[in-house]
């Protein structure tokens, strides 16, 4: 979606605060939030794409004043509600009510070990062949439709070279809703900086996106 989450070559924000060998977590809570937003998916109410989704979707002005990782906790608590596994009483409270229905973990220390060594692949077989190549030069589209996608502005409408093609991967804007794990083509396109910003003085810097191909045509 066109929200205010899609950052990416907008001015006006100032420059990016860079911390000299800035840690992980700055605070235990934000350790804590990270744990519950990778736990959290075990209970399979919601997909990757579904919480990115519903981060996108946070009150601009919530967005932009949260830090990282209280937007992760922001939209993790949003789904939580939404999805049945707390109530905004119990979020009033700050835990559980005596009457809420008591649920087995979803995950065991042992399944959540092995996870965290191997983790899950979003890669897919596609028996349809490719409709581009390396080397083919496509259009990203210029509009885009409301709901979730991956399509960062500053890149709609303009020319870029295929360098790179990873094969199926789960495609993003219908994994959303359905959770399906639909699979498009994804590739690596090359553009040029001095196409997407004029103030681009160096004809040799070049910009790298992933895209998935019912973002792309041919040129």
């Amino acid at each position: 979606m066109d929200g205010i989450h899609d950052l990416g070559g907008l001015e006006g924000f100032g420059p990016l605060p860079l911390e000299e060998n800035e840690p992980v977590f700055h605070m235990d809570w934000e350790r804590r939030v990270m744990a519950l937003q990778m736990l959290m998916f075990f209970w399979r109410r919601w997909s990757l794409d579904m919480a990115r989704f519903s981060m996108e979707r946070l009150p601009p002005a919530d967005y932009l004043q949260f830090s990282y990782y209280e937007k992760w906790l922001a939209s993790l608590v949003n789904r939580m509600v939404s999805t049945g596994l707390i109530t905004i009483e119990e979020i009033s409270a700050g835990g559980v009510l005596k009457d809420s229905e008591k649920c087995s973990p979803p995950v065991s220390a042992d399944d959540w070990r092995q996870f965290v060594a191997n983790g899950r692949t979003s890669s897919r077989v596609i028996e349809s062949e490719a409709r581009f190549a390396v080397g083919d030069k496509v259009v990203v589209a210029s509009h885009m439709h409301s709901g979730h996608h991956r399509v960062p502005r500053y890149v709609r409408g303009h020319s870029g070279e295929i360098i790179l093609c990873h094969g199926g991967h789960v495609f993003p804007d219908t994994n959303v809703a359905q959770a399906t794990g639909e699979a498009k083509y994804l590739y690596t396109i090359k553009f040029r900086a001095s196409d997407l910003w004029s103030e681009a003085v160096d004809s040799q810097d070049t910009i790298c996106i992933d895209l998935w191909e019912p973002y792309l045509v041919s040129e």
